[in-house]
Formats: C-alpha cells, sequence, structure tokens
C-alpha cells in the first residue's frame, strides 16, 4: 500500500509530506477573493518565482523570503487554506480522498497531470506584467479530474 493510504497527514515525514505535491503550481497563482460574496476567483497570474513552463518556484527553498505572502501548506494551516485548488493532493487527503490518478506519485511523472490539463504549464503570465487582476480570471484552476 503507498504511505498516502496508510498514513495519516499528521503522521507523515517532511520527505513524504513534500512529496505528495504534484508541482500544479496553482497555489502560486494569484486569487482574488470578492469583497461582497466572498466568492474566490483564480487569474492565470503567477507569483513572479513561479518557473511557467515548469510549474514550479524558482527558489523554493527561500520563497518565504523572497515573497512575504507565500503560504507554507502544513497541518497546522490545512483546514484553513480553503483556496487551494480542489485538484491539490494536500487537500484532497485532508478531506479523506485519494490522490487523482494522474498524480505524479502514481504516474511517476508530471506528464499525465499536464495531459490532464491539471497545470499552469505554459498557461500562466508573470505578476510583474499584470496592471489589474480581474483582467485576467480563469477557470481551468478549478479543473478536478480524477
Amino acid at each position: 500500500m503507498p504511505f498516502w493510504k496508510t498514513t495519516p497527514l499528521a503522521e507523515m515525514s517532511p520527505t513524504q509530506w513534500e512529496s505528495l505535491c504534484d508541482g500544479c503550481g496553482k497555489c502560486c497563482l494569484n486569487k482574488i477573493i470578492d469583497d461582497e460574496t466572498e466568492v474566490l476567483y483564480y487569474t492565470n497570474v503567477a507569483c513572479e518565482l513561479l518557473a511557467h513552463q515548469q510549474g514550479s518556484c524558482k527558489d523554493y527553498e527561500h520563497r518565504f523570503t523572497k515573497v512575504p505572502g507565500c503560504t507554507k501548506v502544513s497541518m497546522d494551516n490545512i483546514a484553513e487554506l480553503t483556496w487551494l485548488p480542489k485538484s491539490c493532493a494536500y487537500r484532497r487527503l485532508y478531506l479523506g480522498r485519494d490522490l487523482p490518478h494522474w498524480h505524479p506519485l502514481i504516474t511517476g511523472s508530471k506528464q499525465a497531470m499536464q495531459a490532464a490539463g491539471n497545470s499552469v504549464n505554459g498557461r500562466v503570465i508573470s505578476e510583474q506584467r499584470v496592471k489589474y487582476l480581474e483582467d485576467h480570471i480563469v477557470l481551468w484552476p478549478l479543473k478536478d479530474v480524477d
């Protein structure tokens, strides 16, 4: 049995925890929350540290220093991170779901994730090039394909 089926999130080693991240990059997208309705909107505007073609952080080790608003996903805050996409492995496991069939831990690479449309790979622009986030609202990050 794979570790994510036998080990509760709270008991995972740091290596196991980190390996759950599929590297989709959706959590690195700028989001808008409507002040009146509290509806969450994703944009195709990515953090300045996101490598757009790879969907990974250019400086993962120092991301919290370089981007003070970057959020570390942990057992202490997973319940509060309602903005994580439904496809996120941390969110899925926290909610009692399994990893999707395209997850790199299952397939061995990111290719299936990209083919399923669950990656920011080639779909985003840098926040340094954007004036109004509202002009960049997209729906594809909400996709949750098993």
